[in-house]
Parts: C-alpha cells; structure tokens; sequence
C-alpha cells in the first residue's frame, strides 16, 4: 500500500509522505486504484492512506492511493489541467470527491453542477464516484445542510454519499471525551481523521468498519481506534435508510 502524490510530493498534506512508505505496487497488480480529489480536509492526517490500509487488510487486498495536487474545491479542478490529466490517466476503481463548496451561514447557493461533472465523467471510467462529506465544524449544528447538499449532488449525478458528518454527530453523544477536530475546530484531529476514513471506506467496499484491526499507519492507540471503529459502524448501520448508488451495508 502506498500514497501518491500526484505531481509533486509538496501537494501532500497531513502526516506520512512517499519516503515512509514502500513503493507502490505496480498498478495492474492493485485491485483498488484510488483517486481522491479534494483539500485540507482530505490531506490533512492522510485520510487516503488510511484507507489504502483499511482496503489491506482484506484478503488479498491490494490498494493505491492517489492524491490530486493543490487544495482546490471541486469547481475549481473542472479548470485545472493536473486535475483533469490525473483523471484520465488510469482506470481507477474508485474517486473520492471532497471540497464541494458551502456557505457556512447557509445564506448562499454555490453551484454543484461542477460535481455532479466530477460524478459522470467517474462514472465513465467505470469507478465508484464516493461524495465525501466535510465534518461539521466543532460546536455548529450543520450535519442536516452539509449532508442534503451532497446527497442531491448523488441524487441527481448517481454517486455514493458517504455519512460522514453523522458519524461525527454519534461520536460527540456516545463518546464527548474524543476529541475529533483540531485547534481551529473546522479540521479533523488524528482521530477524527480516522473516523472519517472508516466511513469512506465502509462506503466504498460494503465492509463494516468493525472487522478492520490496529492500523499501524495511524498515530491513534488502539482501544480509541477500536471505539471509532465500533462508533462508525453505529453510524452507518443507523444512519440515512436509503444511501443511493452505494454498495449495501
């Protein structure tokens, strides 16, 4: 397992860079090509390596992990020719698309039709585009607004909707002490990254979270990992009754 950094190693975000982990394996030797397109929120404490992890621990589980250079929202990679190189440079199995804008008061209507372009042209490859989500913001109740706006992204283009902000929602009722941002309030702590990266990758695989054991590659003790893993799988199994054009939980 390994990530990649698109272009340039400067593009990665977060903990671990190429130099801490083995080299890819060749990519027709991958069962999951993994592209993951998004900011801060997806580079930060390196959520694709997490599940590139998550995807090795199956049987026979092989996974690349790719990250698009910059930390750019969804509209504006739709310009970006790294973006748009990147795409049509493999057949990946999956796309991981995160930086939709939103207006944190709610008071503003940002265009989705970018996204929904990010969800068809995945869809040709033929990969799973998977909507990831922001986390709410430490203090803020707004799981409802960020989550509707993404499942009408995967209502209209046909992409699966990972919960992540309501996996966030169950962890501050059944388990305050966990801190799950970090200073600022609006990134993911350690932990917080890993819950996320549960979620995504239970999304993406039909897998429930709680069969995955220690993951090395995260700084996260293994009795919190073992509560985030069992918090995740809470989430998903409690969650929206109807999760469009995702592999059944």
């Amino acid at each position: 397992m390994a990530l990649v950094c698109a272009l340039s190693l400067s593009a990665c975000g977060g903990g671990g860079g190429a130099a801490d982990n083995p080299p890819a394996p060749p990519a027709e030797a991958a069962r999951w090509q993994l592209l993951f397109f998004g900011n801060s929120h997806t580079q930060q404490n390196d959520i694709p390596n997490l599940i590139a992890a998550m995807v090795e621990q199956q049987p026979g589980g092989r996974a690349v992990a790719t990250v698009a250079p910059g930390l750019l929202f969804l509209d504006e990679r739709l310009s970006d020719a790294a973006s748009t190189s990147l795409m049509s440079s493999r057949t990946w199995t999956h796309v991981f698309l995160q930086a939709q804008r939103y207006s944190s008061s709610g008071s503003v209507d940002y265009s989705t039709r970018e996204a929904e372009q990010w969800v068809q042209q995945t869809r040709t490859k033929p990969a799973l585009p998977i909507l990831f989500p922001e986390w709410p913001r430490r203090g803020i109740d707004e799981t409802a607004r960020i989550y509707a706006l993404h499942k009408g992204i995967g209502e209209r283009a046909g992409a699966c909707v990972a919960p992540v902000p309501q996996a966030f929602d169950l962890a501050r009722r059944v388990a305050p002490d966990l801190v799950l941002h970090a200073a600022d309030g609006n990134h993911s702590s350690a932990e917080g990254a890993l819950l996320a990266a549960y979620v995504l990758y239970a999304s993406a695989s039909n897998l429930s979270p709680a069969g995955l054991g220690y993951l090395t590659n995260s700084p996260v003790a293994s009795g919190v990992q073992l509560r985030l893993r069992q918090i995740a799988a809470d989430s998903l199994s409690a969650g929206p009754s109807v999760r469009l054009h995702c592999p059944n939980l």
